[in-house]
């Protein structure tokens, strides 16, 4: 969920740019909208809802709020700041019961998975169950704040004011096309909606009906869930029948600063410098390109990445995350 991220070394900005159709002008800061107030801000974020073409009568029960959300606040002031190693991180998130359940999770929603969702894109089902488990436990850890309440709140507040007006007028855009209810619209305290931790801007541009309901359903349907996952990866530049990457070997007189995701090299030129398969074996296709990763410094875990790790990073910038995503998907599916 994006509310633990920071606390699990990842970027709580995971959706910032994604999926935006329209975005309305920036708002005034707190004290500074129609009332001087909330009453007044939710009020003025209303007229300018009706404005755009919303409903009214859904806009209006979507905007039931009296006061500002404590909680978020307080989660979106006191979010703790761990600054894990690469080890550490995966020892926390790449749990032998994480891997358990998700094997289990693939057994259940398996034939879900391989013939209403990757008949229509080529993509990993490793990697949508890595993104699952990481999101939200396989659907276990959702998030229980009002959506429309979380972004409200965290818009009146003043602190990265446009990014979560923004992304509010997305989420009533949402209710007024009737996928959700505004009581089931449900996610984290910073406004990641159902099992896949959308955000209201990457839903509008990623989320699919696969169950055929006329809704794209994040919050319940296996079929929409795992689509939309999928639809995300494919849109952010997936290519079937590829690996993200593989642990390999790279001798410790490497220096750092000629490895990250950045720094791309034919896989030959990387054997050159000594970079070899775990085993030893050479690699099969020489002429591919990827980048190597080698998080904890000298003497730590190395990585190979190739392009579609670039793809699971765009769904949440950080190598840790991407790694994790693709190490667990490795051991579920």
């Amino acid at each position: 969920m994006l509310d633990r991220r920071r606390l699990l070394h990842s970027a709580a900005t995971a959706f910032a740019g994604a999926g935006a159709s329209w975005l309305l002008p920036a708002p005034a800061a707190r004290g500074q909208d129609a009332a001087g107030d909330y009453a007044g801000f939710v009020a003025n974020v209303r007229r300018e809802a009706i404005r755009q073409g919303l409903t009214a009568d859904g806009v209006t029960r979507a905007l039931a709020l009296s006061a500002p959300n404590q909680k978020v606040i307080e989660r979106d002031r006191n979010q703790p700041e761990f600054h894990l190693t690469w080890a550490q991180y995966r020892a926390r998130v790449l749990t032998q019961r994480k891997v358990d359940d998700g094997r289990a999770a693939f057994a259940r929603q398996r034939a879900v998975l391989e013939q209403q969702v990757l008949t229509r894109y080529d993509v990993s089902p490793g990697a949508v169950m890595g993104i699952w488990g990481l999101e939200s436990a396989y659907g276990t850890l959702t998030g229980n704040f009002g959506v429309v309440d979380a972004l409200c709140t965290l818009a009146y507040e003043g602190r990265r004011a446009r990014f979560f007006r923004g992304e509010l007028f997305h989420a009533l855009a949402i209710l007024n096309a009737g996928d959700i209810s505004p009581e089931s619209m449900t996610g984290s305290y910073a406004g990641a909606m159902g099992q896949p931790q959308f955000m209201p801007s990457a839903y509008l541009k990623y989320a699919v009906d696969i169950d055929g309901d006329g809704r794209r359903d994040i919050w319940h349907s296996i079929p929409d869930i795992f689509g939309s996952i999928a639809a995300y990866l494919a849109g952010s530049g997936w290519v079937g029948g590829e690996s993200w990457g593989q642990q390999v070997s790279v001798p410790d007189s490497v220096a750092q600063s000629e490895l990250g995701h950045a720094r791309t090299r034919t896989l030959g030129a990387w054997m050159k410098m000594g970079v070899q398969q775990v085993g030893g074996a050479p690699f099969a296709r020489p002429d591919m390109t990827g980048a190597v990763l080698r998080p904890d410094g000298p003497g730590g875990e190395s990585f190979m990445v190739y392009r579609n790790f670039a793809a699971i990073r765009r769904y949440n910038p950080s190598d840790f995350y991407a790694l994790a995503v693709g190490l667990l998907g490795n051991e579920i599916a």
